[in-house]
């Protein structure tokens, strides 16, 4: 099974606030192997947009210290799942 997974990074950690992270570092695993990995810069913290920009980039599973409720929701009805609670490196 393929699956993208995009992590909120601030340098090398876990960033504990989605939204006001540097970037993210994207993950792409095949058969449970990791066989890509890309950083993207966060295009900037506006209400509604990082959800539907990592959505839009084939993301499936977000991985982050925290976040908000309303990109939550965004993310829960793209259908992508969300993990909260990370730290340390991503």
């Amino acid at each position: 099974m393929n699956m993208k997974i995009a992590v909120a990074c601030m340098g090398e950690l876990v960033a504990q606030h989605f939204g006001h992270c540097e970037g993210f570092s994207i993950f792409e695993t095949e058969h449970g192997q990791i066989v890509g990995e890309k950083a993207v810069a966060n295009p900037g913290h506006k209400p509604g947009f990082l959800p539907n920009f990592l959505g839009d980039m084939g993301i499936e599973v977000m991985i982050s210290g925290g976040m908000g409720g309303g990109a939550i929701e965004i993310f829960n009805e793209r259908k992508i799942e969300v993990i909260l609670g990370a730290e340390g490196s991503a």
